[in-house]
């Protein structure tokens, strides 16, 4: 009854415009609130739209939970996100976001890292039947399964996606058939029977905590619009007579008065009191402070935590010499070693090694359950990655290539990147992606898409070009808090070799290198960039020409002090990039080295990059393609205006 209440004086106040938009779950309370009262205080909850009753039954303060609602200062999101688009870890509630079906997967992090630690919990994820269609729905269901995590999926299908109906969705006569492909258990029930609900979620705790994840579709409808605003002139009226005779309350209330456990006059009292009870806090919500703009407060709430500081304990470590490939195992082996909250997650990254072999031997080393192949689902071996950093563990997903990584585009983009500026704890995520061309491997394993996530506050972009970088910046993202992106460049993981410590230390991620210092004009690279860079560099240093090399070493963020003290030694700038000239990295150096820069230019600003074009196959072509090809072409152009 508290939800349905709190439901209804919410659309009152959308009609008198004091609040923007409202999602109702008039209907369907008895599956939010049967749930959560079968879980244990400690299990997990990954809610949606429609599951007010979630949160007053898991007893959120309801002030907190109004100015959520309505967008004020003292929200759980502070004013950043709306509505449900939040959660609480104290209360063991991860909130969802618009794109239905991504915190499936992160359910799967969740009861892995319960299923790590021994613990009796389980992860109770809910979605739509529209969400049912989403790839990360199936993700999520394949993977739990494989992983036999302790985890519930529960379907609330109330025949409609916003106006499409379930005959237009999918052609199975029952979600829930679909759970037979995955190997998983699964269960119909009537989602409006308060009594149901609960059997069923407490047999699907027990059944999931022994290994085996339930699929659970509850069947329901929605007597309001998918939102407001959308109304419901598309649902025939006969469905809104039929259940409303079904109504979870008053199914309920019959139930009482035909077993005398309430009166009539006793329901009554209880609605009054219900009523009131809320009645104080929603109204110091509505008259909650709304929050201040402050500019530097709101960079500060997107952007990075501090990373690691660099340290010394004075001890002497043996060196040998390294490939990149070795560096990159190295970083990863000792960090696994020294603290046991890593688990690394991937296609075929255990017994084979990856398909570079930067895990060889983890699996004999650390065992299966650090060291887990996932089946090939980006999205989803990204999602339990979140699911396992709230939990505390440092999950490293490694992308079999750089470009696969679009496929979990959404879990980066939406999801990680935007976690602590909406309400999340800090997220130790390690993404490393091997990336870049030169080695034939055609259109869709050679791209360079680091630029594609250096607009993301909240992320780290970094890109090694030497074993040294490779084996400390890697180690050091991954004790970093900061969600980190680890570009590394295939063409160099076994075609350069240096001598290295053979122990991993700390160091400034955030910091450019100049990397050969000049005074003609200064070529600022990264990656692979960095090798044409210095083989153009002793070229040209025949002729009396000195070139100065900045190796950026991190794209987000960028280290602009380091990039414009070298252009006011050069006063000439030559931007080399692997990617394609539009929008790739290098655009926006130029647009900030001629902001900050310009009076100190003798030149224009001139960059060289790869064609725009897809990375082409034949060695010829990509010979063509490939930046390099157009170098000194374009440091002519430089050096003689």
């Amino acid at each position: 009854m508290l939800p349905r209440l709190i439901e209804e004086r919410m659309l009152t106040l959308l009609r008198q415009n004091k609040i923007s938009k409202w999602f109702s779950g008039i209907g369907q309370e008895a599956i939010s609130v049967g749930s959560t009262l079968s879980l244990k205080d400690d299990d997990y909850i990954l809610p949606m739209h429609r599951n007010l009753g979630v949160f007053t039954t898991r007893g959120i303060p309801l002030y907190t939970l109004f100015t959520q609602l309505f967008g004020k200062r003292d929200g759980f999101t502070g004013g950043h996100d709306r509505s449900f688009h939040f959660g609480t870890t104290e209360h063991r509630i991860f909130g969802m976001i618009s794109h239905l079906g991504s915190t499936m997967p992160v359910a799967d992090g969740i009861a892995l890292a319960a299923k790590l630690r021994n613990q009796n919990r389980v992860a109770l994820s809910f979605c739509g039947d529209g969400a049912t269609s989403e790839g990360d729905f199936h993700e999520a269901l394949n993977l739990a399964a494989v992983w036999k995590l302790p985890v519930i999926f529960m379907i609330e299908n109330n025949g409609y996606g916003l106006s499409t109906p379930s005959s237009e969705q999918f052609a199975c006569e029952n979600i829930a058939d679909r759970a037979v492909g995955y190997g998983m258990e699964s269960m119909i029930i009537d989602g409006n029977d308060f009594f149901e609900v609960q059997e069923a979620v407490s047999k699907a705790r027990k059944m999931a905590t022994s290994g085996k994840p339930v699929l659970i579709e509850a069947k329901t409808f929605r007597m309001r619009g998918h939102e407001e605003a959308s109304g419901t002139f598309y649902v025939p009226d006969l469905l809104f007579e039929k259940w409303s005779e079904r109504d979870p309350i008053k199914r309920y209330e019959e139930w009482m008065l035909n077993e005398n456990k309430l009166s009539y006059d006793e329901m009554i009292s209880i609605r009054k009191e219900l009523k009131s009870s809320f009645k104080d806090d929603l109204e110091r919500a509505l008259e909650a402070e709304e929050p201040a703009f402050d500019e530097q407060n709101e960079l500060e709430r997107a952007g990075l935590k501090p990373q690691p500081q660099p340290k010394s304990n004075g001890q002497k470590h043996e060196s040998s010499e390294k490939r990149i490939i070795d560096a990159v195992h190295l970083a990863q082996k000792q960090a696994f070693t020294e603290d046991d909250t890593f688990v690394m997650l991937g296609q075929d990254i255990a017994e084979y090694g990856g398909v570079f072999k930067a895990s060889e031997g983890f699996v004999d080393l650390f065992g299966k359950e650090r060291i887990r192949n996932t089946p090939i689902i980006e999205s989803g071996a990204i999602g339990a990655a979140i699911g396992l950093a709230v939990e505390g563990f440092k999950p490293v997903v490694e992308m079999q290539f750089a470009d696969f990584i679009s496929c979990g585009y959404n879990q980066v983009v939406n999801n990680l990147s935007k976690g602590r500026y909406r309400w999340m704890p800090n997220l130790n995520v390690t993404i490393r992606a091997p990336h870049g061309g030169g080695v034939g491997a055609g259109p869709f394993h050679s791209q360079c898409n680091e630029n594609w996530f250096m607009q993301l506050p909240g992320l780290r972009v970094l890109v090694p070009s030497n074993v040294e970088d490779a084996q400390n910046m890697l180690y050091t993202a991954l004790y970093d808090e900061n969600p980190v992106l680890f570009f590394e460049h295939k063409k160099l993981y076994r075609s350069i070799k240096e001598i290295t410590p053979d122990h991993c230390s700390f160091t400034d991620l955030e910091k450019a290198a100049v990397l050969r210092e000049g005074k003609d004009a200064t070529i600022v690279t990264f990656g692979y960039g960095v090798v044409w860079a210095r083989e153009i560099a002793n070229e040209y240093e025949k002729q009396g020409v000195s070139l100065e090399i900045v190796d950026l070493r991190s794209l987000a963020p960028i280290d602009w002090k380091t990039v414009i003290d070298s252009v006011r030694k050069t006063g000439r700038v030559l931007l080399l990039q692997e990617n394609s000239e539009i929008l790739g990295p290098m655009s926006e150096l130029s647009a900030g080295i001629t902001e900050k820069a310009f009076e100190l230019l003798d030149a224009p600003v001139i960059r060289c990059s790869s064609l725009n074009t897809p990375v082409p196959f034949n060695k010829n072509l990509e010979t063509g393609y490939l930046a390099n090809h157009r170098l000194k072409e374009q440091l002519e152009k430089l050096l003689k205006f």
